[in-house]
């Protein structure tokens, strides 16, 4: 029997991913094993292993086809004493064909495509069929339309009453979500229909079309947006909507901090090349002060749920690394019992993963809180967006020296101004002020955080 490759999940939330590139050609013997294709998910490329032996009979999804769902045959082994011919012809009949849409570095630089950002049509697709039935339920609208659908209408803010279906009769289905939100296929929102109580209606976004004809034509190209691009877009805008942020913003004295720094970093002790095994950073302490000072408040180490407050034993701390197209945040797990030299040193190996989307979904998925440091790019103060499941993030600015005053007289000090953004549904205004306390109390005095 022909052995199918099916799509991997390759992290619990995974759906679709894109198949960047195939190692193993037609014909070629693989091993169990063996790695015989890359997949890109919207936040790393991940490597394929077989788990079978066999020769590779028939590629199905050819490499830089984009959005293949989980479970999909991609492609189709066959056993030993098999005929290769005769297993590919008979599972390529068999398997269904995977939606191919060329990702953005196989496209022709030259041409622009506005119309890639939105999912793309079967390719033996029927007439258009009649919107979605609605039905009367206690006066609302009822829209018959896919699980899938109904999420991620959810996360992108759109009311399914607004969206044509193309499914069987009518039914919203996921490609339909995607177009909706470049504004194809939109329908204008029911003047009739009611308003949630106490919920204020989102406005309506500009439409691709009406954004571009703000333009002169020619003045610009539309480049289309990748899964990290979109992924992030989805889930800010989500945490904006859904989630009551408030700010706390804290001054704090880091001159004993950066005299520990110098310190520690000229002890450190030297490889056979002469380096230091370790460099530690502002940073690092950061990292290590946050995830000490949730142990202190536990309170606020946690994470909202409706049906309860998750409270988490340990402090694990996400750090946002910028890359190519976006950012993602790698997670410093049990940070609050580490060394600040094993706190640098696993920094360095995830920011040298992310930034080549090396990093496998556990080390950048879940976490308790997260630290966004913009302070080596000279800002001094700003605050950040909260990634849920965390019900806080540290913004941390530059390290400056200002003008303070003690005991009555103007001083000169390093000062460093953080912000954190709190989840009010999780955490109210005093017990915020706790946590920053504490974070303050320790980058200010770091022997603390050793004891």
């Amino acid at each position: 029997m022909p052995i199918n490759i099916l799509m991997p999940a390759l992290s619990p939330t995974m759906e679709k991913g894109n198949l960047a590139r195939w190692l193993k050609k037609e014909g070629d013997q693989v091993k169990s094993g063996e790695v015989i294709a890359e997949i890109e998910t919207d936040k790393a490329t991940m490597e394929v292993e077989a788990v079978d032996e066999g020769t590779l009979a028939k590629i199905l999804v050819p490499e830089g086809t984009q959005d293949v769902p989980v479970n999909d045959v991609i492609a189709v082994l066959a056993g030993e004493g098999e005929d290769v011919k005769a297993a590919g012809s008979a599972s390529a009949a068999a398997a269904p064909k995977a939606e191919a849409k060329p990702t953005a570095s196989a496209a022709p630089a030259a041409t622009p495509a506005p119309a890639a950002a939105s999912a793309p049509k079967p390719a033996a697709a029927p007439a258009p069929a009649a919107p979605a039935p609605a039905l009367q339920v206690n006066g609302h609208a009822r829209i018959f339309s896919s699980p899938l659908a109904r999420r991620l209408a959810k996360d992108a803010g759109i009311d399914l009453v607004r969206i044509t279906g193309t499914g069987p009769h009518g039914r919203v289905v996921a490609r339909d979500v995607e177009e909706a939100k470049s504004g194809k296929g939109l329908k204008a929102a029911p003047s009739a229909a009611p308003a949630a109580a106490g919920a204020p209606a989102l406005a309506p976004s500009m439409s691709d079309k009406q954004i571009l004809a703000l333009f002169e034509p020619g003045s610009y190209e539309v480049i289309p947006h990748d899964g990290m691009r979109r992924t992030i877009a989805q889930r800010l805008t989500a945490s904006v909507q859904n989630v009551p942020h408030f700010y706390l913003t804290i001054d704090c004295d880091i001159g004993k901090l950066l005299a520990a720094r110098e310190e520690i970093n000229a002890a450190a002790p030297k490889d056979k090349e002469k380096k230091p095994l370790y460099k530690l950073s502002v940073n690092d302490f950061v990292i290590k002060a946050m995830a000490v000072a949730l142990q202190k408040i536990p309170n606020c180490n946690v994470s909202w749920t409706e049906g309860g407050m998750v409270k988490h034993k340990h402090s694990d701390v996400g750090v946002a690394v910028a890359m190519p197209g976006g950012l993602i945040t790698p997670i410093i797990r049990k940070a609050e019992t580490k060394t600040l030299s094993a706190i640098s040193g696993e920094m360095k190996d995830f920011a040298a993963r992310a930034r080549s989307r090396k990093l496998k979904p556990e080390e950048y998925q879940g976490g308790t809180t997260a630290v966004s440091n913009l302070g080596m790019y000279g800002i001094n103060h700003f605050t950040a967006v909260i990634n849920p499941p965390h019900a806080t993030i540290l913004a941390v600015g530059t390290s400056e020296e200002r003008p303070v005053v003690r005991n009555g007289k103007i001083e000169i000090a390093s000062m460093m101004s953080v912000t954190l953004s709190c989840d009010h549904r999780a955490i109210d205004g005093a017990l915020g002020a706790e946590l920053i306390g504490a974070f303050k109390q320790l980058i200010e005095n770091p022997v603390m955080m050793m004891v």
